[in-house]
Order: C-alpha cells, then structure tokens, then sequence
C-alpha cells in the first residue's frame, strides 16, 4: 500500500521545504522503506528549462532527459533514487496537457474548468509512473496564499479525502522569526499560514517550524493549540551546519517518529549510520584545499547547486574542508597578466563550470590558460570544455581564429552547433530556428573512455553513462590538430563522433568534459572526478 506524503510551505519562500522532503525520505528509507519523490510547480513555464539561472538557480537533468526543479537534485543526493521525467511538473504543463486534450475533443464536449479538469490532471501527475514505493512524497512549489499554487492545494485537499488518512499526511513547512529588538520567538505567522492553508480545506497534521533560536515549550505548545496540530507534532526545524545534517536533526525532533505514528506504522529506531558517518568526515577533516570556479552567474549560488554538492561530496571522500571561490569571468576579460593572476594564485584547482553565450567566455578561456601554464589542477564541465578545447587551439595550435558557432559566424568551428545525434534507436534532429525550451542534447548518454587516460584512471571502468545539456560540440575533425598540440580526446561517444571528455598528460590534473557529472554525484557516492579533482587540489596544496 503507497501512502502520500504532501508538504506544502507557508510565510515566506525559501523555508527548504526541498531539503525537508529530501530528509524526511532519507528517514524512511533508513526504516526499510521505498520511497519516491515529487515536486508540483506552480509557475507557468512548462519547465525550468528556459528560465534565468539567477533567477530561478540550476536546471536539474534526469536520465530521461527532463529539464526539472533543482530540489529534484536534493532528492537524488539524499536518496540516490534516479528522478524521472515523471517526478516533476509545472502549472505550463498541466495546462498544455489539459488544452491540447481539449483540442483533440477528448473531453467530448464539456466546458473545461479548473475544477475538475486542472486539478483532475494534477492528481493524475502524483499517481502516474509509481512502482509500488512504500512512500511518495510531493512538494507543493511556491508558497500557501500565491493564488498560483491554487489549483495544486484543491488537488491535494481532494487527495486528501479520496487516499483517507491511513494513506496520506500534510506537512506544513513554516517560519517562526526571532525579533531581535523584543527578544522572542512570534508565533503569529505561523498561526496565520496554518489559518491559510485551512481556509482551502486543508488540516496539517505535522508542522516544521524553522528558527533559529531554541523554542520554550510554551510557545510549542501555543502553536499546537491554535493551529489544532498536537504539540508534539510540532518540530523545531533549527539551522544546522550542514544539509546532510538536516536527516539527523529532524530525528533528534521526533519527525520520522510522528510519521510513524500518523500512519499507525511501528516505531523503530533507523539506522542513520550512513549519515553519522557524512557528518563525521564534514566536521572532522585532515586538511582544506581552496577551488576558485570561474563563472558566469555566479551572482546567485544556486545556479551551481549541484556542482556545489559535488565538491562538498569529493571533499568527503578526501578528507578534506572545500573553500570556494566564486570568480565572474569578465573580471577575468583582460590582456594584464598581473590582473588574472591577482584574482587565481591563491587556487589550489580551477573550475569552469557550464553556461551558455559569449559574454564572459574570454575570461573563462584565460582562467583555463592560467590552469595550464601554472599546473594548477583543472575540471571543465560542458562549456568549460569547449572554451578549454578553444584555449588550446589558439594559444598552442595556431588557429586565432579558432571558435564557437554559438558565438557567431567562423571560419574555424572547432565548437558547432549540433544538428542530429541519437536517442536510443532513433535519431533526432536539429536546427538553429528550433524553439529554445526541450531542443537540447539531454539525459543520459554513453561514453567509452581511453586507455591509458586520466578519465579511466579515476572512473576505473572504460564504459560509462553521464548526464548532457547542451546544443554545442566540439567538432571531431580537429582532433588531429588538438592531439598535436598536447590535448588527448580521452571520451568518445560509442560511435566515435562526438567527443565527450579532454585532458592534457602533460599536466598533473586537466581534464574537461561534455557533460555534467555533478547531477550524478552522492554524500555516499562522490563523483570519480570530483573526488580525483580535489585530491589534486590536495596535492597541489602540500607542494605550495
């Protein structure tokens, strides 16, 4: 029997409902328990895919290919459950869904309305593709009183109602605020969000309180009274050092116990070894390497959400405390060599992470020529390839006109825009007129790698799959002139056209691909090349 686990979020957003989830799934599965989870938008674009990375942070990228929420990738790392194109979804594309229906007369004449035909869709959505987990889990996006986020919470109320108690939760994520000037922890928002979301019909029966300040059991249990949820199910929701303490903490707070218990399930302690022993290596490291990443949005953190984590996770595996830099690459767009290396000496590794467009490539192609002349270690992720493959072909090539179709017309193309590759057995196709949104090279692609290679050296296993979200190559027909000046195509696709990773044997650590492997990367699981790309951080960081 699947039972559902609905969490919405209240006062302001940003509260971490994501994390939440993520944690609460992590608990379950340390009990024994399958668990999958979902994320309900409540904007409309039909997916993240075309929006402002500093406005909305990172697009997460699942096996299947679909442009998803970042707090997908909060669920793979706390859970190492794959997402699906199926575990996320937009108001856009319920209504699309709903109006394209409409179109083909599906619905037979009726006058289509929000009830029931949005919210009939939407409860399609948190019933589609499960494999008999134990638990389900859905974030509603936004937060309760956007008149956005509507159609979702009637779906749930209705939900609710049809699954019965026995096989459904709400969880209330909200925010109790400390005014500094009076003192006190106010209790009031909290009551006001909880009046909101009953206003809709909806009861929660377990509040995630965030604060930053110890709650007295007065004030818990005030907000239990008033927002008719019993006190104990009233969780202190603290800040912690870390996210991957968030698991532990809400134990300590008695949450995964109350799920329990709403569920009429047996109590019994979970094992959380797995987590003791992140948190354990986090707080306890053997040394700290300092990685500069040199990019392009830079100005909001979360566009980087996953590659943050990623070096967080090859910290683990080395031991050691990451000190990260966040460098914009047009500071970096300048012929005085004092200047770039003002801003890089103090690396102990570079890393030049994707983006799309010109603007800032020339800084990122002279962080990249510092990381080669210095032998400081060096990852590029997708566009940081192609702007490395570029760095080498003017500076070591001779090819100064050397470029990126994406930057404009040139007569040298080392980087073009691709025009069809497969996807399993069929071929795909396509043009520079095609619609932004959904038109790249995305999902899960596989790659063999060389023998003799650095990238084979970490992965130990030539026959690899990574994850792409790009239109742009590098073009294969310049691997000669790349080889002979220094740079080997260490990764290819199977048929040998599409070159996925590049390294320099000359160098202690430069390597560069396609993809992004920070989407497949775990606490539990460092990415090989994270965890390679910080141990020779390390190294670099002993000769210094």
């Amino acid at each position: 029997m699947t039972r559902f686990i609905f969490i919405t979020g209240g006062v302001v957003s940003s509260l971490g409902k994501g994390l939440g989830s993520a944690a609460i799934a992590a608990l379950l599965q340390a009990r024994g328990y399958s668990v999958r989870l979902r994320k309900l938008d409540p904007y409309l674009n039909v997916d993240p895919g075309t929006m402002s990375p500093t406005q909305h942070g990172e697009v997460f990228v699942t096996d299947d290919g679909a442009e998803t929420d970042l707090d997908l990738g909060h669920y793979e790392r706390f859970t190492g459950v794959g997402n699906r194109r199926t575990d996320n979804v937009t108001t856009g594309r319920i209504y699309s869904d709903v109006l394209a229906k409409e179109r083909r007369g599906d619905y037979l004449g009726a006058t289509i309305q929000v009830i029931p035909h949005v919210t009939d869709a939407i409860k399609e959505f948190v019933h589609a593709n499960l494999d008999g987990e134990d638990f389900v889990l859905c974030e509603i996006g936004g937060t309760v009183g956007d008149i956005e986020s509507l159609p979702f919470l009637e779906a749930i109320r209705q939900l609710g109602n049809e699954l019965g108690r026995e096989r459904s939760c709400f969880v209330h994520v909200t925010l109790v605020p400390y005014i500094k000037a009076a003192g006190e922890l106010k209790t009031k928002p909290t009551q006001h969000s909880v009046k909101e979301l009953q206003s809709v019909g909806i009861q929660p029966d377990i509040l995630m309180c965030r604060t930053e300040q110890d709650m007295p059991d007065e004030q818990r249990g005030k907000i239990g009274l008033f927002c008719n949820v019993r006190e104990d199910a009233v969780i202190l929701a603290h800040d912690v050092s870390n996210i991957y303490e968030v698991p532990l903490a809400y134990h300590a707070q008695g949450l995964d116990k109350q799920i329990c218990r709403h569920f009429g399930l047996d109590y019994e302690a979970p094992d959380l070894t797995r987590w003791q022993d992140i948190n354990h290596a986090i707080k306890n490291p053997e040394g700290e390497v300092n990685i500069t990443i040199v990019g392009k949005y830079v100005s909001l953190q979360d566009s980087y959400k996953s590659l943050t984590e990623a070096l967080t996770h090859g910290g683990i595996a080395n031991r050691q405390k990451v000190n990260l830099t966040w460098l914009d690459s047009e500071v970096l767009e300048t012929d005085d060599d004092a200047i770039v290396a003002s801003h890089l000496s103090t690396a102990d590794a570079i890393l030049v992470p994707g983006g799309f467009g010109e603007r800032g490539s020339q800084g990122k192609i002279r962080a990249i020529q510092f990381a080669r002349e210095k032998n400081v270690p060096y990852l590029g992720i997708c566009f940081g390839m192609q702007m490395a493959v570029l760095e080498t072909a003017r500076n070591l090539a001779g090819l100064k006109a050397a470029s990126s179709t994406e930057f404009g017309e040139t007569s040298e193309p080392l980087v073009g825009l691709m025009t069809e590759w497969n996807v399993g057995n069929e071929l795909t196709t396509r043009d520079e007129d095609d619609d932004l949104g959904g038109t790249m090279r995305l999902g899960a692609y596989d790659c063999v790698l060389e023998q003799g290679s650095l990238a084979l050296e970490n992965y130990g296993k030539t026959d690899i799959s990574e994850r792409h979200r790009h239109r742009y190559e590098v073009n294969i027909s310049y691997r000669e002139t790349l080889e002979a000046a220094g740079m080997k195509i260490s990764g290819l696709s199977p048929d040998g056209k599409l070159p996925e990773i590049v390294e320099r044997p000359d160098h202690p650590f430069f390597i560069a691909v396609q993809f992004h492997p920070e989407l497949k990367s775990r606490p539990f699981e460092p990415h090989p090349l994270f965890s390679g790309f910080v141990n020779a951080a390390k190294e670099r960081s002993r000769l210094v």
